[in-house]
């Protein structure tokens, strides 16, 4: 049993800092937006790769376009950051009950 748990730790872990590292990507990506970044960058063509499948599927559904603000990445971040805090939690709190 003692396996498992420090298994299911080990990927609350992990899950944990794969969303923050996300969420600090669409934070650099919706910040270079705003100067006008070199298309052949490879920084900036990384990033864009990153984020762009994301942002299209929540501008599928929603309309997020604002007074010609995108609001996609904020959408994304309190998404993400909801995940964070409730599959994270849920699984450390299966580690404890194990």
């Amino acid at each position: 049993m003692m396996v498992i748990s420090t298994l299911i730790e080990a990927l609350a872990q992990i899950l944990h800092m794969v969303i923050n590292i996300y969420i600090w990507v669409v934070i650099i990506s919706a910040l270079i937006t705003w100067v006008r970044p070199d298309p052949y960058n490879p920084i900036v063509q990384v990033l864009r790769r990153l984020t762009e499948p994301v942002y299209a599927f929540i501008r599928r559904y929603v309309p997020t376009v604002i007074g010609g603000v995108d609001l996609a990445p904020i959408i994304i971040i309190i998404g993400l950051q909801f995940l964070d805090l409730f599959a994270v939690k849920l699984l450390f709190n299966l580690v404890n009950a194990l």
